[in-house]
């Protein structure tokens, strides 16, 4: 891997007024500080916050250009990297004393209704570079917004994969969506909608595990699931976990004497809704036991997309996400409204199948050389390709019907080959650490 990457920065919007701001924690020089690229190409290390809520001591606004230009911006080795974007109105970021170097960053929040850029339309991709490997995905684990971002990495060797995210009305379908499930079942899935302050509509949607944040009360959702499921271990049923290690393989599990889930002696609890849509708390809590650490990825994942009870290995194929009754229809919808059917939609998202397409909408190499990250969505398109070369523009697809229809689903197309990810465990990412840089793999949860 290079020291360095150039990142290509498109603007894909209906504006020149759009901005890139890049920040992550080095892993070279000051390893261990947080840092922002400049739109000079300089790092900026905050540090030495005089008191809460204190300002940057420099812009770290990258202006992009007009619609349909690019800007080239070149970044270090970074952990936990994200690329912002906002539109018609610059973020803020803020210092509060302490962290490395005297400073601790605030960043922008779509939780908190008093922060200054809770009304900026903005968005983010998440990435990592480091000695083995650049990894970046596009998340809606919090939020989708109102400018989408794709993604597109080229490798050494040629191979092209891409990330298409939503096109620009990819927000407006998202929330025609939840309008029509809430007038469906009854619940509030219209009610996770943040709108503009002065009107001219949608802003972003929450993550359901975000819910408390709007006034959307999804208490007791998944527990007439839970109890389903339950009943069904109780009369015989198993569930069967392929933990896609050499060491354990399949593993089944069923329900003990004293109600709890056994699998390969891990015992597990009854989820609450809570424990679902967080899929970090509960039976899902992770500890020191690696197999129960193996096993809590797919088993949250499998009750995330309604994918209990069956007699299916899980993960298991695509086609049965979110086809029954309780299920994520936010996740549900996100998967169909984008291009490709990828992204993050929950935590474990990115657990799949053996030989399955990846659904977290990530792009990943260890000779990466070229790299875009497109915004607004104005040319969304499918396809192994770079932007701008021929292709054929792929239309949006089709709503599918909530499952308590009949389920019409499509193929997802089938990414360029890549070489080898670094192993990671679903829903972490790898990267080096700053104190045992060359040594030490360590792993952090998305």
């Amino acid at each position: 891997m290079p020291n360095s990457l150039t990142i290509s920065l498109r603007n894909d919007s209906d504006t020149a007024d759009v901005w890139a701001y890049i920040t992550g924690t080095a892993l070279q020089e000051n390893a261990g500080s947080r840092i922002f690229i400049t739109a000079n190409g300089g790092i900026y290390y905050p540090s030495n916050a005089p008191a809460v809520g204190s300002p940057l001591a420099q812009d770290c606004a990258i202006p992009i250009g007009p619609p349909g230009s690019t800007r080239n911006v070149t970044i270090p080795h970074m952990a936990g990297g994200r690329i912002w974007f906002s539109r018609h109105e610059k973020l803020q970021f803020l210092l509060n004393p302490g962290g490395p170097n005297g400073a601790s960053l605030v960043e922008p929040s779509v939780l908190n209704p008093s922060d200054l850029n809770a009304d900026v339309d903005f968005c983010f991709a998440e990435f990592t570079l480091n000695d083995f490997q650049l990894y970046a995905n596009i998340s809606y684990v919090d939020f989708a917004g109102r400018l989408p971002i794709a993604l597109t990495l080229e490798t050494a060797g040629g191979a092209v994969r891409h990330v298409s995210g939503m096109a620009a009305n990819g927000l407006s379908r998202l929330c025609d969506g939840l309008y029509q499930q809430a007038a469906r079942d009854g619940r509030p899935w219209d009610r996770l909608i943040v709108n503009k302050r002065d009107g001219s509509g949608p802003l972003r949607v929450l993550n359901p595990t975000h819910s408390d944040a709007t006034g959307a009360n999804f208490a007791g959702y998944w527990e007439p699931y839970v109890e389903e499921v339950w009943n069904w271990l109780r009369n015989g049923g198993r569930i069967l976990i392929d933990t896609q290690t050499q060491e354990w393989g399949i593993v089944a599990g069923s329900v003990d004497g004293s109600n709890r889930l056994i699998i390969q002696g891990e015992a597990f609890e009854k989820p609450t809704s809570a424990d679902i849509w967080g899929a970090n708390s509960g039976p899902f809590t992770t500890g020191s036991s690696a197999l129960r650490n193996t096993i809590i990825p797919r088993l949250s994942a499998a009750f995330y997309r309604s994918c209990i009870p069956s007699d299916a290995v899980n993960p298991c194929h695509v086609e049965h996400y979110y086809k029954r009754e309780p299920t994520s229809h936010y996740s549900r919808l996100l998967h169909e409204i984008n291009l490709d059917t990828l992204g993050y939609g929950f935590a474990y998202d990115d657990v799949t199948e053996s030989g399955g397409v990846n659904q977290s909408g990530c792009v990943n190499a260890g000779d990466p050389t070229v790299f875009v990250v497109s915004v607004g969505g104005q040319t969304a398109y499918a396809g192994g390709s770079l932007p701008g070369a021929p292709q054929v523009p792929a239309p949006a697809p089709a709503p599918t019907p909530s499952p308590a229809h009949e389920p019409t689903p499509a193929p997802a197309p089938t990414p360029a080959p890549l070489p080898a990810p670094i192993p990671v465990e679903p829903g972490m990412v790898c990267y080096i650490t700053p104190a045992y840089a060359g040594q030490t793999l360590v792993y952090r949860k998305l």
